[in-house]
């Protein structure tokens, strides 16, 4: 069976539109549908109910889905196996939250190293929605991410939270920091709706970005006040240009490792989970 066809009929899962689906995979519909066709004929099942309404799963399809979705997995980690470089035993996919690989990447991979000596790894900072998709297709072997996206074939553990604190070259005082001399952070959901909370005056600021290296280079180059992991706004402050807005509440970010379901009770994964929370545990 071509993997593509599978790629075709979990995406159509998820839009229930062959033009939508036509877009995300950048083919034609008639090719959708030839993959579709293609893919009934193959397990001798109409999978999907087409209408004026939409695009709905047969019963058969709701059927077929969860067995797709890890052939998928297993036919990316089949490939991904077989990879291995020269000298390792394994070779592990790790995806980390692009905020915390700018701060925290060379300890963990010194400590994933020292513990698994023996192990090869390609890391690839992410933002939490990729992250979880390439959880799900066998891309990524394991993650740390800031917000889980619930599925049935992903499991997540908490390890810990990290701190943002608000620096500003202008002020040490939080009714003096100015909507348009700040730059408003989004680095997920959860954080974005903290800071519009807790700091709802700021949220008209006229520039907006998701990660901290961001927050600071504009900083930087502009002056300003705005969030900042607690590590990084202790070295700007250290430099003396930037100071604390002491009287701004910190926000305190939820962090979780996550991998496929599959992979839930594997030494290896248990054993990456706990070196992460570990890390979190001494920072206190």
């Amino acid at each position: 069976m071509q993997i593509d066809l599978l790629d075709t009929f979990l995406d159509l899962v998820e839009t229930r539109s062959f033009h939508r689906t036509a877009e995300r995979l950048r083919i034609t519909q008639s090719t959708v549908s030839a993959r579709v066709t293609a893919l009934e004929q193959a397990v001798g099942q109409r999978l999907f109910d087409r209408s004026r309404a939409g695009t709905d799963l047969t019963p058969e399809g709701k059927r077929f889905e969860p067995h797709a979705r890890a052939l998928r997995h297993e036919w990316n980690e089949a490939k991904r196996r077989i990879q291995i470089p020269q000298g390792a035993a394994q070779l592990l996919r790790l995806g980390i939250q692009n905020d915390l690989a700018a701060v925290y990447l060379g300890d963990w991979v010194a400590e994933f190293r020292a513990a698994l000596p023996q192990t090869a790894f390609y890391i690839e900072p992410d933002y939490s929605n990729q992250m979880c998709a390439d959880l799900l297709t066998g891309i990524l072997d394991f993650a740390v991410m800031f917000s889980p996206k619930p599925h049935p074939d992903l499991h997540f553990d908490s390890v810990g939270e990290v701190t943002y604190r608000m620096v500003s070259t202008d002020t040490p005082r939080l009714a003096e920091v100015m909507p348009d001399r700040f730059v408003f952070a989004h680095f997920s959901p959860a954080f974005e709706e903290m800071h519009r909370q807790l700091t709802p005056a700021l949220a008209a600021s006229p520039v907006s970005v998701g990660q901290s290296g961001s927050v600071v280079s504009l900083l930087t180059a502009m002056g300003g006040s705005g969030y900042v992991l607690e590590k990084t706004a202790a070295d700007l402050i250290a430099g003396g240009r930037f100071m604390a807005v002491e009287d701004a509440p910190d926000l305190r970010q939820p962090v979780f490792a996550a991998i496929h379901i599959r992979h839930r009770t594997l030494p290896l994964h248990r054993k990456l989970t706990q070196l992460v929370a570990r890390h979190f545990r001494d920072a206190r």
